[in-house]
């Protein structure tokens, strides 16, 4: 029988060089960048039609694990599991723990191993492609793409390819992984025709993957397999053992493993791939009007060429302007050369040292069950507009420096305060004293959506002791 081939999608990253519209705790992944979907969904719904595919095994960390959850469930993917990583650890040991949720499934699987932040246009080709690594991947053959080079790009590593593989049709060997070079040098790379931009996807047998990093990098190995012995599940997810993967070395798959072993192979790929890097990035990627111009939401354009432009929240206009990139969200504003996209970056680190809020979250906040968005604060008072999902609930909860009223503008809630528990219903409020536990759930089956007017002396999320969670949080 034909080893199924298991889905891992890496789904960390933060994604500062799309921001304002990528943040921590709604990182590009997770965001409508490039289709109506979000980038993950678009990674996974472009598998179906692949034969032999087992359900995917995502790894996040654990502060997007409900947002995982909900956008698979969104596009009716199902059976998927999740795998939570308490810190960061780069590929290798992500991948090593995936491959050891695979193989407590099935011990033949096969990994095609994906970033869930990647645009892939020609998905015919990409199937193509993937059942030419698997088929080599069967063999003893660690299996990477390598996306045919459309221009002499320096923002990628490259692979040079070695000899075609016998009896692995579309296969060679890999002659070295060169890092991200200079443009003297990638024009020589484009020129040779023997070169291609290394994509960080691959199809690798799980056994083997991780038989070779205990070979080559037997730290990580020894490290993330004691993550995931001392692992802890509860509801759908598989939570890693933060001491142990937190004391397990940090380092690529590439550099851990594909640059040292002797089972290297490459696969080239002509699929049209983007990793969505940076704005101007995207621009490229993007459909464009007859002046060069990509625009996005509410947006009106005179005498402008060759610009990026997305409004989210309200109407935006631009006026004789070239080269630009323009991105509007509910409270930041970009405004940058297409040349200069790359310093985003350096704003983000900007609003973390001035511990801005912006650098974090949107105004919309995602929660398990459902979401919050600040409408206006001050001194000693903050509004909110909430939206919890039917049958949804809130923990069981207290605050030390608030209280709390809530005004139901839609739906009915269910509301527990203190010792009694009461349904409030549209145009009724309900009062929360300071040091009051009570618990905010919506029993009924539409969407319910109230008003939170906060008042205290602190009002800050953190001002929070959960005595029951559903959802399992601390």
């Amino acid at each position: 029988m034909t080893a199924k081939i298991h889905p891992v999608v890496l789904c960390g990253g933060a994604g500062t060089r799309l921001w304002p519209m990528s943040r921590r705790l709604l990182p590009k992944q997770f965001l409508p960048l490039v289709s109506e979907r979000s980038m993950l969904q678009d990674t996974v719904l472009r598998l179906s039609g692949l034969e032999n595919l087992a359900a995917p095994i995502i790894v996040s960390n654990n502060d997007h694990r409900f947002l995982v959850g909900e956008q698979l469930r969104e596009v009716g993917i199902e059976g998927a599991a999740q795998v939570l990583e308490p810190v960061g650890r780069n590929t290798a040991p992500a991948v090593a723990a995936a491959a050891l949720e695979a193989l407590a499934r099935d011990p033949e699987a096969l990994l095609l191993v994906l970033a869930a932040d990647h645009m892939i246009r020609d998905v015919y080709r990409f199937h193509e492609a993937i059942r030419a690594a698997a088929a080599a991947a069967r063999g003893d053959r660690l299996v990477t793409f390598g996306i045919k080079p459309t221009e002499a790009a320096t923002g990628y590593g490259y692979i040079e390819l070695g000899d075609p593989l016998p009896g692995r049709p579309g296969a060679f060997s890999v002659a070295r992984f060169v890092e991200k070079p200079d443009r003297r040098t990638a024009e020589g790379f484009l020129a040779s025709g023997r070169f291609a931009w290394n994509s960080g996807m691959f199809v690798l047998g799980a056994r083997q993957y991780l038989d070779e990093l205990a070979a080559l990098a037997p730290e990580i190995a020894a490290g993330a397999r004691a993550a995931w012995d001392k692992a802890a599940c509860d509801l759908d997810f598989r939570r890693l053992d933060e001491k142990a993967f937190a004391a397990c070395p940090s380092d690529s798959i590439d550099y851990a493993v594909m640059e040292k072993t002797r089972h290297a192979a490459v696969i080239p790929a002509d699929i049209g791939w983007s990793d969505v890097g940076s704005w101007s990035t995207l621009w490229e990627v993007s459909d464009k009007d007859a002046n060069g111009n990509a625009a996005r939401g509410d947006v009106h354009l005179t005498d402008t060429r060759n610009c990026y432009v997305r409004a989210e929240s309200r109407m935006v206009s631009v006026i004789g302007a070239e080269d630009l990139v323009v991105v509007e969200t509910d409270d930041a504003i970009l405004v940058a050369h297409r040349d200069k996209v790359q310093a985003v970056k350096d704003v983000v680190g900007h609003l973390d040292r001035a511990n801005r809020g912006e650098a974090v979250s949107h105004k919309r906040v995602y929660r398990p069950w459902g979401w919050y968005e600040s409408v206006t604060d001050g001194e000693r008072y903050q509004v909110k507009r909430i939206m919890v999902k039917p049958g949804a609930s809130l923990s069981l909860q207290m605050h030390h420096h608030r209280a709390e009223h809530w005004v139901v503008v839609s739906g009915t809630a269910r509301v527990t305060r203190g010792e009694e528990c009461v349904l409030v219903a549209e145009n009724e409020s309900t009062y929360i004293p300071l040091g009051t536990r009570h618990r905010l759930e919506n029993p009924g089956k539409l969407p319910l959506f109230l008003v939170e007017v906060q008042s205290g002396s602190y009002l800050g999320e953190d001002d929070i002791v959960r005595y029951d969670d559903q959802y399992k949080r601390a």
